[in-house]
């Protein structure tokens, strides 16, 4: 079977290529089950075929088509590769070179994915989001509930990173404060936090009040401290790869010689230099999911590694859990945001929950520490 790249055809070919297309991936047009779609306007094809993965997403968006478990559905598609199979646009190629040849990810434009993604809203993540906060993967190991997901990643985190009382850490991309607090009352260490969000570093600063944490808006390549230890969760992944090995000398020059890194954060099976096109659009500007082999050469020279941990598909528990907080609490959230932003959001939350069920992403946690280090390191789970 060809991909829709390959094809010429008349309106009317266009609709049974498609269906034949989803059947390989069991996936069926107007079926009755949970992963099939249902397509309302007929229009569909024809803007699948001009705009291909950009287009689906934005075509769900605006209520062209339907699916009672989209997760389901994005889990097949993956696992058949069907998403190699659609039409590459223009836009896309162009993405592609792009990526090549300009620096998405360079300091004058650190603050972007702050404003368009993270600034979204504050009551937003409150309502979509654990008690604590936090937006990154929660560790299910031992949990029942999102809550004690977050809680268990945080402590792993803390363990993983030796933490001891008086000990002073960095957290890079510190989000709403979550770890910084969790730290700081549970391990008696001093943190300094750090994002580009100002709506982040708002309520972090509201939320560690009365705690030795210190909230800054500030990129990481502005750092200059030494700290015990330091982190950084759910922030990579906005790093770029033109900038690793820069990412990994910043740590470097900002670690005592006897400290630990530990790095959270989504990989991708591939190496690739830029995200989806419908994510880079609606979700995160200039994301990019980095691969092992690039995280390998950036650090090389750099860092030992001590401990390479995945947990990917815990991240689809995860994303499953936020789903149902955003749409439990729509009737909250939508007095900041219309039909069209819910549509937007639960396509972001359940086509990612249903990469991660393919293991088309994982999520690691890696442990670094110093060339001339003499640290005898035990992996922890």
């Amino acid at each position: 079977m060809k991909g829709l790249g390959n094809f010429k055809m008349a309106k009317k070919d266009i609709k049974q290529t498609v269906q034949e297309l989803l059947m390989q991936a069991d996936i069926q047009i107007n079926g009755k089950r949970s992963w099939d779609i249902k397509v309302i306007n007929q229009g569909l094809y024809s803007r699948i075929l001009a705009g291909g993965i950009l287009a689906i997403g934005e075509a769900y968006m605006d209520g062209w088509w339907e699916c009672t478990a989209l997760d389901q559905l994005v889990d097949k598609v993956f696992k058949e590769k069907l998403d190699t199979k659609i039409k590459i646009s223009k836009g896309l190629l162009w993405d592609s070179i792009k990526a090549r040849i300009v620096n998405q990810q360079r300091k004058s434009k650190a603050y972007v994915i702050g404003e368009r993604h993270y600034d979204t809203g504050n009551e937003l993540f409150k309502l979509m989001l654990d008690k604590r906060m936090n937006y990154s993967c929660g560790y299910w190991k031992n949990a029942k509930t999102l809550d004690e997901a977050q809680e268990a990643k945080l402590d792993l985190i803390c363990k993983k990173l030796k933490l001891k009382p008086g000990m002073t850490v960095l957290d890079i991309g510190c989000g709403w404060g979550s770890l910084a607090k969790f730290a700081a009352e549970k391990y008696q260490v001093k943190v300094v936090g750090i994002s580009v969000s100002k709506e982040q570093v708002k309520l972090a600063r509201e939320l560690c009040k009365g705690l030795d944490i210190e909230i800054r808006l500030q990129d990481y390549r502005d750092l200059k401290e030494k700290f015990d230890g330091i982190v950084s969760v759910g922030m990579f992944e906005h790093v770029g790869y033109k900038n690793y090995q820069q990412f990994f000398k910043v740590v470097d020059q900002c670690l005592k010689d006897e400290g630990l890194f530990l790095l959270h954060t989504i990989g991708s099976n591939q190496s690739v230099k830029f995200v989806s096109p419908w994510m880079n659009k609606y979700i995160f500007p200039n994301g990019m999911l980095p691969s092992a082999t690039q995280i390998t050469k950036a650090y090389e020279g750099i860092f030992k590694l001590e401990d390479w941990h995945n947990f990917g598909t815990h991240y689809d528990k995860t994303l499953m859990a936020w789903h149902k907080n955003f749409n439990q609490n729509w009737d909250k959230i939508k007095i900041y945001y219309d039909q069209r932003f819910r549509r937007m959001w639960n396509y972001y939350l359940l086509t990612c929950a249903g990469a991660f069920r393919a293991h088309r992403n994982q999520l690691w946690q890696i442990v670094f520490s110093k060339l001339a280090s003499q640290i005898d390191y035990e992996s922890i789970r």
